[in-house]
């Protein structure tokens, strides 16, 4: 039986932050990771090129049940933190959009960085490595595992959550919780692309490929506690439906069976631009969105809400302009689900956070466990905020293990 510190499940970024602050501090690590290749989910973000964190980055970009639990840990490691860990490697990288920070050149740069920040600490591995069970014991835990048994007084659980199977995303992280019998969040796909019913999308399939930039909103934004969001990102148009970076933000905050309202000319009232324009605007109505909209685009919309395309601006009352700027300012409509966990770039939900320390992340049930990152119920907005509770929640448990 191999005797350690501390062993840390899952090789993703949190646990690799976690396993190489704890090994730092002078502590006998393992880090196990069923996969045969390290850090898949980090080398294809970005493009390939990791949108490592967000230098905005605030408790108010992420979404939780208990929305104050992420405050501790977020405000003891800050993107500056690891921007300055990132310097320190000499890995270039700018900002590309709304705080986002990318490697200039590879996602590998990142997971190499981790690598060495682990051997720092002579971090052990045992990868790939199977954890059949883990069971309390005098000492504090035993892993059985396919590469032998492993006794640890600390376990830290950094498995991650359900999305992407194909690169090996496990429900590990939600069974050891309730086999210790701590609350989970229902889990569910998150910055994940939505789908809709194939005869309410049939006139916008041909609009696959399309992307403008909207302004799309869902649930209550008012009162005092308000459920919903709005963003303005991009957005693209698919076969299904409706993706890009505006959806996937929406996503999160979207409830099954209810409306999303999009703008797709946030800049512009149309209404009132068409109603005033009636008098020296000679153009059939097709021509005239096209000032504004993709010209496929504006002919589907006059289409799928019943306006000929050859109708004259001129010609129309101001009823009907209006019926069309609403359409258009104020496009409600209502999924029919998403493209689920293979497409979702995080879960939402997870390990209840009413279950943990938020200064240790540790299970207040089950003295010496440990949950961090994605595992946990702390959701970020899409462009590096996940990142970054990867890193500050895996810091919190390696400096508490």
């Amino acid at each position: 039986m191999a005797k350690f510190d501390v062993a840390v499940i899952g090789a993703g970024a949190a646990g690799m932050m976690c396993a190489a602050t704890a090994a730092q501090r002078g502590l006998r690590v393992v880090l196990i990771d069923h996969a045969a290749k390290l850090a898949e989910k980090i080398r294809i973000s970005g493009g390939g090129r990791c949108n490592f964190t967000n230098i905005n980055a605030g408790p108010a970009n992420f979404l939780s049940e208990n929305p104050h639990f992420c405050k501790s840990a977020l405000s003891r490691y800050t993107p500056q933190d690891f921007v300055a860990l990132v310097k320190k490697h000499r890995i270039g990288h700018h900002e590309k959009h709304k705080g986002q920070l990318f490697c200039d050149d590879s996602a590998e740069q990142i997971i190499d960085m981790l690598k060495d920040e682990c051997a720092a600490g002579d971090v052990h591995w045992r990868m790939p490595c199977k954890v059949d069970s883990l069971e309390h014991s005098a000492e504090g835990f035993v892993l059985h595992t396919d590469s032998g048994t492993i006794e640890a007084p600390s376990v830290v659980i950094a498995t991650g959550g359900l999305s992407i199977p194909k690169i090996g995303a496990t429900d590990f992280g939600y069974r050891v919780a309730q086999q210790f019998g701590l609350r989970l969040v229902e889990p569910r796909p998150a910055l994940v692309p939505l789908t809709f019913d194939a005869q309410q999308w049939a006139p916008f399939v041909e609009m696959a490929g399309i992307a403008l930039e909207v302004d799309v909103e869902t649930g209550t934004l008012k009162g005092r506690n308000p459920t919903g969001a709005r963003f303005r990102e991009d957005l693209l148009f698919t076969h299904r439906g409706l993706s890009g970076p505006a959806i996937l933000q929406i996503s999160s905050y979207w409830q099954p069976g209810t409306p999303i309202v999009i703008n797709l000319l946030p800049e512009l009232d149309l209404a009132a631009t068409l109603i005033e324009g009636k008098g020296s605007i000679k153009k059939q109505l097709g021509n005239v969105l096209a000032q504004w909209l993709p010209a496929r685009l504006a002919e589907g919309l006059l289409h799928a809400h019943g306006f000929a395309l050859d109708a004259r601006l001129a010609d129309l009352p101001d009823a009907q302009l209006r019926k069309l700027g609403a359409a258009i300012n104020q496009w409600t409509l209502t999924p029919n689900g998403s493209e689920g966990y293979k497409k979702a770039e995080v879960t939402r939900g997870g390990i209840d956070t009413r279950e943990l320390s938020q200064q240790t992340m540790m299970a207040t049930k089950a003295p010496g466990l440990y949950f961090i990152g994605e595992t946990v119920d702390v959701t970020g907005w899409l462009g590096g905020y996940n990142f970054q509770w990867a890193w500050a929640s895996g810091v919190a448990a390696g400096l508490a293990v």
